[in-house]
């Protein structure tokens, strides 16, 4: 059959439940009529209608796509006419290339961290990453040091699911399925203070303890051997895990000192999610290469791209040496449009700035929702924050039965009762993480804010 914007919930449900695969999800439980299946129909401004009517506020972007929202349509719309009448294909492939990706790459390195000047299209973050890490490679071989096969990447960190982006997280659930890892990976700790010893507050104290460990992790596996290091300028997964001061100077250091390259994943904090470009200008960061997706186009198009340093392309770049790389519609000319108009709208309709001016007051509402029982810690930045819950055991979890009414159950439950769309975690800590739309307003963080501070009183009331 053809469905339409007219089809009925359940009967789109009992069509996925026969015939759609959903990513990430125990598609079984779904049952034969679609049971527990959140349809989206439609979206305007910071808000979602699913097939039924109901209205919600986006609390995820979608999935940190939607920077801009879901009313600029009409103008997305006009970008991809104009550049479908002119051109609807053409490959970046064998001394190729399109007018559209010639010039989002020129304007990607105007807003680029220092010396990123050159970028390499894909069609979705995982690709990005994966680039990066066959660039790195590449680079080190064409300086003689093919050795250098081994990544370190940080404990609870995810960059994506193909098999080899797969090793550079350490989460068995997702890894054991599909075998031994691609790629040798050293992972070491991330930036979550929560849980630590209390002088470990001291921005000072604790980045050299982070960085005391990498050094030691690179040194065990072998400098000669390393040939990139991944992080995040705030981890996701986790729960918008920010790093402490002096921390990304650290990274670079160590980079140089032992000749490995430094890769930003900002899939998620770039374009504005943390009220800049780059998320990690935020924190001073100097990588090699930067991976971004999602907010590139908004969401009104796939898109990914590893940006690269002019130190790293020198290299790659060498007469002779050949990038043997590439995705069939990486840099697709309609989704360079988009991208494009993306950041013209951003620039015109000062998105950051309205981060910037916001994320204060965001940050205290967030900190309020501390003083429930069931909030452990809050944490993140700009538009980007996560609560990581505790439980009815003395160390802080949650036992078998609380997980699942909680957890699994009524936090879910009752934000969506309340029209939001925020993700709940129920994996190894238990998190309510929300990145809203930056496009919105004071009144509706505050209601974000009020729904959150509903839900988990009600919670923790509950244990």
């Amino acid at each position: 059959m053809t469905t339409s914007t007219r089809t009925p919930a359940g009967e789109l449900s009992a069509i996925a439940a026969g015939h759609l695969l959903l990513n990430m999800t125990p598609n079984g439980s779904l049952g034969p009529e679609g049971e527990n299946l959140l349809v989206i129909r439609r979206g305007e401004g910071p808000y979602v209608d699913d097939a039924d009517g109901r209205r919600y506020i986006d609390g995820l972007s979608g999935l940190y796509c939607c920077q801009l929202g879901y009313s600029y349509g009409p103008e997305f719309a006009e970008a991809a006419e104009r550049q479908l009448r002119e051109l609807c294909y053409s490959p970046l492939w064998t001394s190729s290339a399109h007018p559209t990706a010639i010039e989002l790459a020129e304007r990607l390195s105007r807003i680029a961290p220092v010396d990123i000047e050159h970028t390499f299209f894909s069609s979705g973050g995982a690709e990005a990453v994966e680039t990066a890490w066959k660039i790195a490679r590449r680079y080190h071989a064409l300086r003689g040091e093919p050795g250098r096969t081994k990544a370190i990447a940080r404990r609870g960190a995810y960059h994506g699911l193909t098999i080899g982006t797969l090793s550079l997280t350490d989460d068995p659930g997702l890894t054991e399925p599909y075998g031994p890892p691609a790629i040798d990976t050293r992972f070491v700790a991330n930036t979550n203070r929560f849980g630590l010893a209390p002088e470990y507050a001291d921005d000072d104290l604790y980045t050299a303890r982070l960085l005391a460990e990498l050094e030691d992790a690179i040194l065990a596996e072998g400098p000669e051997t390393v040939a990139m290091l991944i992080a995040e300028p705030v981890q996701n997964r986790g729960g918008c895990i920010t790093p402490p001061q002096g921390y990304w100077q650290g990274l670079r250091a160590l980079a140089d000192r032992y000749g490995l390259l430094l890769v930003a994943d900002e899939v998620i904090t770039a374009f504005g999610r943390l009220g800049e470009w780059f998320g990690g200008d935020r924190y001073g960061a100097r990588p090699d290469m930067v991976t971004v997706a999602k907010g590139i186009t908004a969401g009104y198009a796939p898109m990914g791209a590893t940006l690269v340093s002019q130190g790293v392309v020198e290299v790659i770049n060498r007469p002779g040496a050949v990038l043997n790389h590439g995705y069939t519609f990486g840099g697709h000319p309609l989704s360079a449009a988009i991208a494009l108009r993306n950041l013209e709208i951003m620039e015109r309709d000062r998105i950051l700035e309205n981060v910037r001016g916001l994320q204060d007051h965001l940050a205290g509402r967030m900190a309020s929702l501390a003083d429930l029982p069931i909030v452990g810690d809050v944490r993140g930045a700009g538009f980007f924050y996560a609560c990581e819950l505790v439980g009815d055991h003395e160390d802080g979890g949650f036992g078998d039965t609380a997980r699942a009414d909680l957890i699994a159950d009524l936090i879910p439950r009752r934000l969506r009762e309340a029209g939001l769309l925020a993700r709940v975690y129920n994996r190894s800590a238990p998190l309510v993480q929300i990145a809203p739309p930056l496009i919105s307003d004071r009144a509706l963080l505050d209601r974000i804010a009020d729904i959150l501070a509903e839900t988990l009183a009600e919670a923790s009331a509950r244990i």
